[in-house]
């Protein structure tokens, strides 16, 4: 896969040593040619070319940073939600009250009327106004 950019490198490399070796040539020349022929080009090129790997790579990891929120949330539903075994009614009584206390908002709660029901924090609230011409 690197034959290409090692091959035109050589190339450009080979550019400035005559650059540099010719007698009308300078070194700043050399230099210059080896830059702007040699290392700039090859550089745009593997960045190009790396675009879709560097996408993949960025969408499984906030995959795997989704699935792992998702887990999360759901364990903690799952703990919020299982009574334990009271042993004495003041007990289960403070039980339910516990269990219904951590369960997500219903649907009749202010919360769930929020467009958002209360997880993000609100956008813009004033709507932007138009200036007449």
């Amino acid at each position: 896969m690197y034959i290409v950019p090692i091959a035109w490198l050589y190339v450009a490399l080979m550019m400035a040593v005559a650059e540099a070796t010719s007698s009308q040539g300078t070194v700043l020349g050399a230099f210059f040619t080896f830059v702007l022929y040699g290392l700039m080009p090859i550089g745009l090129l593997l960045y190009f070319m790396g675009t879709p790997g560097r996408r993949r790579k960025r969408l499984a990891r906030e995959a795997e940073e989704t699935e792992a929120y998702l887990a999360a949330e759901a364990t903690n539903l799952a703990q919020a939600v299982q009574p334990t075994e009271p042993t004495q009614p003041a007990q289960a009584a403070q039980g339910i009250e516990a269990v219904q206390a951590a369960q997500p908002p219903g649907l009749d709660s202010p919360a769930s009327q929020q467009a958002n029901a209360g997880h993000l924090p609100p956008g813009d609230l004033v709507p932007p106004v138009r200036k007449e011409p």
